[in-house]
């Protein structure tokens, strides 16, 4: 193998693809989301500038994916903190954990989304959409919402999960240990069609865990919360700021 047809694959194992290199189309990717109020003490403590709060709330999700191109079915959970840069209203992803191999590297590698292993569920339960995350054999969070209580308009739905999404991309040099890329990206979802979408009465607890902090984050208030089925596509990631830039 040459050095240009190494440069020509765009992962590692070169012979063995792990993910398709293009933007991933998902169907009928269901949504449970807690919006929660919590400390803004420890919300700064983890937002990166130049992103900044405006309040202190925090969105809990569980993401079934019912087919993922590439990828087939899975389910993810994780926490987006509502963020602004340069006044713009986005996202800042905290947190994402999921038990597929594939869509956690491909996150990682073509984007920077801050994926590694967890096992999520989202179920009914005699009446209520219940959402779980569980790290090897304990609990780590567990959201329950009434189901399909109040129906949400749709566009407002839409709104809710297609504001800018922002994550820090860090790649290390494997002999200096040196940081080679350390970026703040921003992607979005788009070509969206909403097909349901609910609101309803929702809890969240969430529990202490070395590996899966999420409670680090307190619950100390639910502010609302919805359910939403959708097809989308994830659109490629942008850097908008260069932290080595500034050294």
């Amino acid at each position: 193998m040459t050095p240009d047809e190494v440069l020509r694959h765009a992962a590692t194992p070169l012979r063995t693809p792990v993910y398709p290199v293009r933007a991933t189309r998902f169907t009928d990717r269901e949504y449970l989301n807690v919006v929660y109020r919590t400390d803004p003490d420890a919300l700064r403590a983890v937002v990166p500038e130049p992103l900044r709060i405006d309040e202190p709330l925090v969105r809990f999700e569980v993401m079934r994916m019912g087919d993922v191109d590439g990828y087939g079915p899975y389910v993810e959970s994780g926490q987006a903190i509502p963020v602004t840069l340069d006044g713009q209203p986005g996202e800042y992803l905290h947190a994402m954990y999921l038990d597929s191999f594939a869509a956690t590297v491909s996150g990682r590698e073509l984007s920077a989304y801050p994926k590694v292993y967890g096992s999520a569920a989202l179920r009914v339960d005699h009446g209520a959409l219940v959402g779980t995350l569980d790290h090897g054999a304990e609990r780590v969070a567990t959201a329950t919402m009434a189901y399909k209580w109040d129906a949400l308009d749709l566009q407002e739905a839409a709104a809710e999960i297609t504001v800018p999404t922002f994550m820090v991309k860090i790649v290390p040099d494997v002999t200096t240990g040196r940081l080679l890329t350390a970026q703040l990206v921003r992607t979005q979802i788009v070509d969206i069609t909403v097909t349901e979408a609910w609101t309803g009465p929702a809890r969240l607890q969430l529990f202490a865990h070395a590996l899966a902090p999420m409670a680090d984050l307190p619950v100390l208030e639910v502010v609302r919360a919805s359910h939403i089925t959708t097809d989308l596509t994830l659109s490629p990631v942008q850097t908008v700021h260069d932290y080595l830039g500034e050294r």
